[in-house]
């Protein structure tokens, strides 16, 4: 069977046609997932700062120390909090650590407070005793990670970092 010259130039203009066809839908897609990454790169996010860290109170186990952290929520929706990390470090090395597992979630357009208690064994501020001993406290820097679960977006990540000096307790501090 053969084709004519008529048919050759019809499909040829087809094939032509698919392929600029193609080429616009991916310029098309381009261009949607530029708007949608640039609409979610301006969304308003959460936002937190380390508002106080403060002696709390003495144990069997150490020194008990509590971090506030004020956290702004700029959406309609409450956010769940997946988990808050946290590492204290003094002298450059790590003094105390921990993960806060499920700690709750921000109010709807808000701000929330939340508490993260540190806790430092007295072991560890033996070791310290050449900087305690100057001026009776800790210099120290507090890492803090909230990893709250963004809808669409999915797990974000707020790093916060405070450095200061933390007042250990005295004999009064321990029996009131």
């Amino acid at each position: 069977m053969r084709v004519g010259l008529g048919v050759k130039v019809s499909l040829g203009v087809i094939g032509v046609s698919l392929i600029l066809a193609a080429f616009k839908m991916s310029e098309l897609l381009d261009k949607a997932k530029n708007y949608v990454s640039e609409k979610v790169a301006n969304m308003p996010k959460p936002e937190a700062a380390v508002a106080d860290v403060d002696f709390k109170r003495v144990s069997r186990e150490g020194v008990e120390y509590l971090a506030k952290v004020s956290v702004s929520n700029p959406y309609p929706s409450p956010i769940p909090i997946c988990e808050i990390k946290y590492s204290l470090k003094s002298a450059g090395r790590e003094i105390a650590s921990g993960t806060i597992p499920d700690p709750g979630s921000l109010k709807a357009k808000d701000t929330t407070m939340l508490d993260v208690p540190v806790k430092v064994p007295h072991s560890i501020l033996l070791s310290l005793a050449r900087d305690i001993g100057r001026d009776w406290d800790i210099d120290y820097q507090l890492d803090i990670v909230l990893i709250i679960d963004l809808p669409v977006l999915g797990n974000f990540s707020i790093p916060l970092s405070q450095q200061g000096e933390i007042k250990l307790p005295t004999i009064s501090d321990m029996f009131t």
